[in-house]
């Protein structure tokens, strides 16, 4: 069987009926894209190692499909879990007589640089925020205080915040999709089990959530100006206008949910904690990514402590 035949069948009969729409999406997107047209017309028994270590080596070095240069490692490792993942699924159906994919040697992934913003540059943004008059823009001080993500901000309804026990319930998120010319709004389950979580209200929220809440024409917590859903590529513009207005270096909004870690951690909060709140997986996620944080405030804690003397 060719690579592309048994492509569109592990798809419709394997990932879907099992797997999140968005991965489900993710595939097929990768599959069309990067696998169909160079391993495609392949029958499957002649992937082998060579042939797939070829093919990775491209992705690394010629794989962006718009400006020819290199894929990002961790793209390129996705598009080699889809290959092995299909794979392993064809070896276990008999439609494979050997399983090789896992003989590919993968980039390795570089871990990004965490990148947060300043006292001061938060301090602006927050005095920004709340003297706009708009409430929509408070979703930004809210990822501030909380560490949540975009979409699983713009998913908030006024029922999954509990002003009474001072809590926010996350358990979901939302993204946009572009299907047929239209900009579509999905709703989904958050980004990994652990990402469904009970975290704390900050009681410098409260006020402001409950005047929004009273103010409120939609059910959920950040509306538009005529009360509908916000869309995620929207709200990241308005951060962005945000940022233009304050002259602040541009950041993506996920530096909102590092700036939160960074000054949890400066104030002392332990890892495990941290790790809970934020949705990651395990603590030790939490401690490799913000582990740079930590040190360079003990190091500013040291040379404080070295004044003294």
């Amino acid at each position: 069987m060719k690579y592309n035949q048994w492509l569109t069948e592990w798809l419709e009969n394997f990932v879907k009926p099992t797997a999140k729409q968005r991965t489900y999406e993710r595939y097929t997107d990768i599959i069309n894209q990067h696998i169909i047209g160079e391993l495609g017309d392949y029958e499957m028994n002649m992937l082998t190692p060579l042939v797939l270590q070829h093919f990775t080596m491209r992705l690394l070095k010629s794989g962006n499909l718009i400006t020819g240069k290199g894929l990002s490692t961790s793209y390129v490792n996705t598009i080699v879990t889809v290959i092995q993942n299909s794979l392993r699924t064809a070896y276990a159906a008999g439609q494979l007589d050997e399983y090789c994919a896992d003989k590919i040697k993968r980039p390795k992934n570089v871990e990004k640089k965490v990148v947060c913003f300043t006292d001061v540059e938060q301090k602006k943004i927050e005095d920004f925020v709340l003297n706009s008059g708009k409430p929509r823009l408070f979703g930004i001080v809210i990822c501030l205080y909380t560490g949540i993500r975009v979409g699983e901000l713009l998913a908030l309804e006024w029922t999954d915040v509990d002003f009474e026990r001072g809590t926010i319930c996350v358990d979901k998120c939302v993204r946009d999709k572009f299907d047929e010319g239209k900009m579509l709004r999905m709703s989904d389950s958050p980004k990994t089990a652990q990402s469904i979580r009970l975290i704390p209200l900050p009681k410098q929220l409260k006020p402001w959530l409950k005047t929004m809440y009273r103010q409120s024409t939609s059910k959920y917590v950040i509306e538009s100006s005529m009360g509908e859903p916000v869309y995620v590529r929207a709200y990241q513009r308005s951060f962005e206008r945000c940022l233009n207005k304050l002259n602040i270096p541009h950041r993506g909004f996920h530096a909102l949910r590092h700036t939160f870690a960074t000054r949890a951690l400066e104030c002392g909060m332990d890892i495990k904690t941290l790790a809970e709140i934020l949705g990651h997986k395990n603590a030790s996620v939490t401690l490799s990514r913000y582990v740079h944080s930590m040190l360079s405030h003990k190091r500013e804690m040291m040379n404080n402590l070295g004044k003294i003397f």
